[in-house]
C-alpha cells in the first residue's frame, strides 16, 4: 500500500494533529528503521532488497508498485479496512483504541471507501494478470462491504466460488443490534476457467469440503493482531496446487503464508510494504528453513488432506516452537 504524502487526510474528526495519507498511514506512526539492523536498500522507492533463500522471495514494498509476479496461486487478505464507520448515515474514522481496533502497529485500517476498493481493485487485477488461480481471504465489515460487494459484482466472471471459513468463537461485536461475525470469507478467482467449479489441479472427488472450520489461533507478532492460522492457507495450497508451484501473497504481513508454502514444498513470493512486518516475515521465513521441516510433497505419495492435513501442519508448528 503506497503512501501518497500529499494527500493528507484527517484520521478521525475527533483527533486534531494525526492524519494518516491515502494508504491509511499515519507520519507520527511510521515504523522508524534502524539502519544497523536492516537490509541494505534497494534504491528503489526507498524500498528494502529483496529477500531470498530456498525459493523463497520477500519483496518489500506496495504490492500495486511490485505487481504483477508470475505464479501458480495466490493466497492473501488485505486489510479490512475495519476502522471505517458510520456515523449519522455517512462514512467516517472512528476513534482509534488499542484495546478494541488496532490490528496493525503504524496503519489506521480506515481508507475512504473508494481507495479502499480502487486497493482491492489494483492488486486483484495485477494478480490475475500472472496467476491464474487468487484465494482473497475478507471479512464483511461496515468499513469494506460496499466496496467488496461492488468488487465482486465487476469480478462476477473470474468469481468461481467461495470458501466459508468459520472460526468457531467470534468476538462480542460492539454495538447493540449487531450480529457477531463468527465467519469470513475466501473468494476463489479462477482467470481461465471461473463459468465451472471443478479445479484442475488439486483434490480428489468428496475430499474438500467449502466450510472450513478452522479455529483462530495467536498471533504470531503482536504488533499484527490481524493473522490467519497457518492453517487457513494450507488447505487452499495443498488442495488446490502440485508440489513445486509457486504461491504469491502479495498482502505478506509477517508471513504465514509463506510458512504454509514451505512446509507444503512450494516455492513462495511475498509483499509487503510495512518495513517492520517484512523483517518480521524474513526473520520467521529464516527460522523455518532452519528446523528443516519434512515437506508435504516429499513422501512421493498423494498429499493430506482434512485431518491429516490438520495433524500435519500442526506437527509442524510445534517442531517450530520447540
Amino acid at each position: 500500500m503506497s503512501t501518497t504524502p500529499d494527500l493528507l487526510t484527517p484520521r478521525d474528526p475527533a483527533t486534531t494533529g494525526v492524519f494518516a495519507d491515502a494508504a491509511g498511514y499515519t507520519a507520527e506512526s511510521e515504523p522508524r528503521m534502524d539502519s544497523t539492523t536492516d537490509a541494505v536498500r534497494s534504491g528503489v522507492g526507498g524500498r528494502l532488497e529483496p529477500f531470498k533463500a530456498e525459493g523463497v522471495t520477500l519483496h518489500h514494498g506496495d504490492c500495486r508498485e511490485v505487481l504483477p509476479q508470475k505464479a501458480d496461486m495466490v493466497f492473501t487478505s488485505p486489510p479490512y479496512n475495519m476502522n471505517l464507520r458510520i456515523r449519522g448515515g455517512e462514512y467516517c474514522s472512528r476513534q482509534i483504541v488499542d484495546e478494541f481496533s488496532t490490528k496493525y502497529e503504524g496503519y489506521s485500517d480506515n481508507l475512504p471507501l473508494e481507495e479502499y476498493e480502487r486497493l482491492n481493485d489494483d492488486a486483484l487485477s495485477l494478480c490475475l494478470r500472472e496467476c491464474p488461480l487468487v484465494f482473497w481471504n475478507v471479512q464483511f465489515l461496515t468499513g469494506n462491504k460496499r466496496a467488496l460487494f461492488r468488487l465482486i459484482g465487476k469480478y462476477a466472471d473470474t468469481l468461481k466460488d467461495v470458501i466459508v471459513w468459520d472460526k468457531m468463537v467470534a468476538q462480542p461485536a460492539m454495538a447493540e443490534g449487531v450480529m457477531n461475525s463468527r465467519w469470513e470469507a475466501v473468494l476463489v478467482f479462477d482467470r481461465d476457467n471461473a463459468i465451472s467449479r471443478q479445479f484442475s489441479n488439486g483434490f480428489k472427488r468428496g475430499t474438500m469440503d467449502n466450510l472450513w472450520t478452522i479455529q483462530r489461533g495467536k498471533s504470531e507478532d503482536e504488533s499484527h493482531g490481524a493473522t490467519f492460522p497457518v492453517l487457513l492457507p494450507s488447505r487452499a495450497i495443498t488442495g488446490f496446487s502440485k508440489a513445486g508451484a509457486t504461491v504469491l501473497d502479495p498482502f505478506m504481513g509477517t508471513g504465514t503464508t509463506a510458512i504454509a508454502a514451505i512446509r507444503a514444498g512450494r516455492k513462495f513470493v511475498g509483499i509487503e510494504r510495512d518495513p517492520k512486518y517484512f523483517k518480521a516475515a524474513v526473520e520467521r521465513v529464516k527460522r523455518e528453513l532452519a528446523q528443516g521441516v519434512l515437506p508435504l510433497s516429499s513422501g512421493g505419495g498423494a498429499e493430506p488432506v482434512g485431518e491429516q492435513l490438520d495433524a500435519f501442519v500442526q506437527s509442524g508448528a510445534q517442531r517450530y516452537n520447540q
